[in-house]
């Protein structure tokens, strides 16, 4: 059965059992600050489960990405090295929202497995949680009654906490779960020994493939367990490894979801796959660790997280890095070639996951660009570990100095250890760990926030937003907690009835303001933000009566100033998309009082007279002071027919919200202006690439135009004065620049005048020492001037060793040495090793090819040392 059957066949039953077939959410969290990235299926759910918003549908199944590549779950350091973990996953699942419970969700994976998908059930066990005594928790026999009717009682298998109690988190939803593994071992094989004794062993061929999560239990922040008001159904089948036992194959890597990936792998390296005789073992897991992480990033790129330097984009950058590293070692690919397998994986998966086909493109390009940018790396980290090897006074290196390489450079430790190996070397593991766990417990006390319970003053199903339509509204306080954080200290999370308050999402950010007691106290909201459908205000102190109703007030000049840039970002939109073209779409944003910024896949630079037209684009429309045409919780596909554009990595529910001005037309969650004229003027302040594909315009709009043309106005005034206030500013700065030129010109043969006459009086100096024709002397020459008055004298001596030094100013110091290649190539000399070992005495270092080489410093008063020790290298 293929892959695209068996998927689809899940989704069909569920179907039949009454559920909505949603689709996968994308991967990439924005308003669960516990969480980067969808790591189990029911993450997109947890508000339902939290009882933060409405439920709508109580049964729901879906095939859900999720990527487990940091936090709590991990598995990226087990990828390839086994045949069944992975970072990106499918998770077939089907929920149940205060709906049915135990019996219908075991009664129907049995009937799934065993009728649908034909599986034998003497190949089948299953686990039940057997209670925890600290925990106050029984066995749950109601789960083991229900499996004897289905299964053997000997195939029944008691569970602990770990293994069969499912927990969201350190707070929350959790209860007991039941497994079902899979024995997919030979006959011979289970003869021998007995499937149920490797239950939960980490088996590769006796493997949990699906987890029924009963959720009956909160847990509070103290530790302790209360009882949910309604119990939920939270199932989670492993879909690779469903895969494994429908088609009779003993790895994930053997079933179709990876073969046409490893395929096109083998093809581009030339490296056969599972051929211990040609590749080995490093081979094989190189080539699974780079089918199993080109799917996790390019599906990150597709849902709208880019490779970067910070937060998930860093995550993202690993991976990639990860597999790059893998080729670059093992398969000998020192040229980009991950990007190519996204045509194959697009083919392979578009149907199931339209967006890996419409961002084909953009993944393409972004991994290429990453594959560029990291080979280079790796080359500058030879380099450098080239210097550390040659520079060792014994056998083992530094582990600071390992981790230096991984943290300033990203050279992965894994290679360092390989090449050091390679050399006979070592290096100090002790001291590289205590340096990586330094760095992650700076970062853990950085996030760190410790979260108290919510005190829950009134049971309120859905907070209400109103700041559409006001900046002021009276309020009651549902909810609060207490949270404290090493960065802020103690603050409190308010959550209200309604709010005017905009919370931080779709690229704007959240509002600030204050709320008003009935006795004239101000209490300010320093910050809004969303979390699992809760919009959150942050304070310093909470108001004495918390059951008193508020007047909540949001800062009207920065709400103001955020609607102008926002506006402005749909009006750029369309700009971009009217005078570059339609393959544009935005690909990130940020709205906040101050600025916008735009990204958008682009595959060129915007050139200066293009962004003007888009300019004047945006200002055109503001002219015509289009009206705000606004369309509340119509149905997503109405929104879509009527032509609006769904933004890039967004979550859409079924019933979407759309702004419209003039002819831009976008599904938006954020502030607007009331008409375009309330933005004043638009002002686009750079243009630049964020990645391959992706470029970025940051603008400003309202008051800081104002700002910005008072600032232009101060400026050319200096400059006038500077100039003796001509009347022409242009043609008087065109003229300067005339002069500078011809200035230039007349410096340049001077210099060139200088080291010719200089090339005879250095002639004169030269020492014939052990047949080779030595000068290390100091000249006031700049470094182009140097390297021509090096190569001049080189022409006319095929045995030539100079050094030279210069000191352009009191904290600059540069040495160069130029060897004949001849007598490099006779006696080993390298250039190269001369200036790293000499450009210490200068506080710096160097280095190029073994005939010449440089090295810079910032200590000049290091050069006479130099000089004299230059001859040591020929004695």
């Amino acid at each position: 059965m293929k892959s695209q059957e068996i998927r689809s066949k899940f989704l069909e039953f569920y179907k039949s059992k009454n559920h909505k077939i949603v689709p996968s959410a994308p991967m990439v969290l924005k308003n669960d600050p516990t969480l980067m990235f969808v790591n189990a299926g029911m993450v997109p759910f947890k508000e339902f489960f939290l009882g933060q918003k409405k439920i709508v549908n109580t049964r729901v199944a879906d095939s859900q990405k999720c990527l487990r590549v940091s936090g709590k779950h991990n598995d990226l350091e087990e990828v390839g090295k086994d045949t069944y973990h992975h970072t990106l996953f499918e998770m077939l699942g089907n929920w149940s929202f205060g709906d049915y419970f135990k019996k219908e969700a075991i009664a129907w994976a049995w009937e799934l497995l065993t009728e649908v998908y034909k599986i034998d059930k003497d190949i089948l066990y299953v686990t039940i949680f057997e209670g925890d005594e600290e925990e106050g928790l029984k066995k749950d026999t109601e789960a083991y009654d229900i499996w004897k009717q289905y299964i053997a009682e000997d195939r029944i298998l008691l569970g602990n906490k770990k293994d069969n109690f499912w927990e969201m988190g350190a707070q929350g939803p959790c209860g007991p779960c039941s497994e079902i593994h899979i024995d997919i071992r030979s006959a011979e094989e289970k003869a021998k020994v007995s499937g149920a004794s490797l239950v939960n062993l980490d088996h590769p061929h006796v493997v949990e493939v699906w987890n029924l999560v009963f959720m009956q239990y909160n847990r509070k922040a103290n530790g302790s367990l209360e009882n949910l008001p309604s119990t939920h159904i939270d199932t989670g089948m492993g879909f690779e490894r469903l895969c494994m036992a429908l088609q009779g194959v003993q790895s994930n890597y053997d079933t179709d979801v990876f073969t046409p990936i490893i395929r096109e792998i083998e093809t581009i390296t030339g490296v056969k796959y599972e051929d211990p005789k040609v590749t080995g073992d490093e081979t094989d897991i190189a080539i699974r660790v780079i089918a199993d992480h080109v799917r996790a990033v390019a599906f990150s790129i597709a849902d709208g997280q880019l490779p970067s330097n910070t937060g998930a984009g860093y995550v993202i950058r690993r991976i990639l890095r990860r597999a790059i590293r893998y080729g670059f070692t093992f398969l000998n690919q020192k040229e980009p070639f991950i990007y190519k397998l996204v045509e194959t994986l697009s083919a392979q998966m578009g149907d199931a996951f339209p967006e890996i086909k419409a961002q084909e493109q953009l993944a393409h390009n972004v991994i290429k660009e990453e594959e560029h940018s990291f080979l280079k790396t790796l080359e500058q980290g030879l380099l450098l570990l080239n210097t550390i090897t040659s520079n060792a006074s014994d056998k083992v290196i530094s582990g600071r100095k390992v981790f230096e390489l991984k943290d300033t450079y990203g050279f992965p430790e894994d290679l360092t250890a390989l090449i050091l190996s390679e050399n006979g070397l070592d290096y100090n593991k002790e001291e590289y760990n205590k340096a990586l766990k330094e760095q992650q417990d700076r970062g853990r006390e950085a996030t760190a926030i410790e979260t108290d319970d919510w005190n829950i003053l009134i049971e309120d199903d859905e907070e209400e937003f109103v700041g559409y339509d006001t900046l002021a509204a009276d309020v009651k306080l549902t909810r609060y907690r207490k949270i404290s954080t090493k960065k802020d200290g103690e603050q409190y999370q308010l959550v209200f009835n309604m709010t005017p308050f905009y919370p931080e999402g779709g690229g704007q950010v959240g509002d600030v303001g204050y709320i008003e007691t009935s006795n004239g106290d101000v209490i300010y909201i320093l910050k809004t933000k969303k979390e699992n459908n809760l919009i959150i205000h942050y304070t310093k102190n909470l108001p004495e009566n918390l059951s008193e109703k508020f007047k909540a007030v949001v800062n009207e000049e920065t709400r103001n100033l955020s609607a102008s840039n926002h506006t402005a970002t749909h009006l750029l939109h369309q700009a971009l998309r009217t005078i570059l073209g339609t393959h544009v779409e935005q690909k990130g944003s940020l709205v906040s009082a101050k600025y916008l910024r735009f990204d958008f896949s682009h595959f060129a630079k915007v050139d200066a007279d293009k962004l003007q037209e888009i300019e004047d684009f945006v200002n055109a429309r503001i002219r015509e002071n289009l009206s705000l045409i606004e369309k509340r919780n119509i149905p997503m596909q109405q929104a879509i027919d009527e032509g609006a554009i769904a933004l890039f990595g967004e979550k859409y529910g079924d019933s979407v919200r759309a702004i419209k001005f003039g002819q831009s037309m976008e599904l938006c969650g954020g502030t607007h202006v009331k008409q375009t004229g309330d933005i004043w003027y638009f002002k686009i302040k750079s243009e630049g690439a964020v990645a391959s594909g992706i470029r970025r315009i940051e603008a400003i709009t309202n008051a800081a135009v104002g700002d910005y043309f008072e600032d232009v106005d101060r400026n050319l005034t200096s400059v006038k004065q500077l100039l003796k206030n001509p009347k022409d500013v242009v043609k008087s700065v065109t003229s300067l620049q005339d002069e500078n030129t011809a200035l230039k010109k007349q410096i340049e043969q001077l210099l060139k005048d200088k080291a010719e006459n200089l090339s005879g009086e250095l002639r004169n100096q030269l020492q014939e020492i052990n047949g080779v024709q030595f000068l290390a002397t100091k000249v006031d020459l700049d470094a182009n001037g140097i390297k021509n008055l090096a190569f001049a004298l080189g022409k006319e001596f095929d045995n030539l060793f100079l050094f030279f030094a210069t000191s352009e100013k009191a904290d600059k110091a540069m040495l160069t040495c130029y060897i004949s290649k001849e007598l490099a190539a006779e006696r080993g000399y390298d250039a190269g090793k001369v200036v790293r070992e000499l450009g210490k005495l200068i506080h710096g270092g160097g280095g190029g090819q073994n005939f010449f080489a440089t090295a810079g410093g910032k200590n000049p008063g290091g050069i006479p040392k130099a000089l004299e020790k230059a001859k040591e290298y020929i004695a």
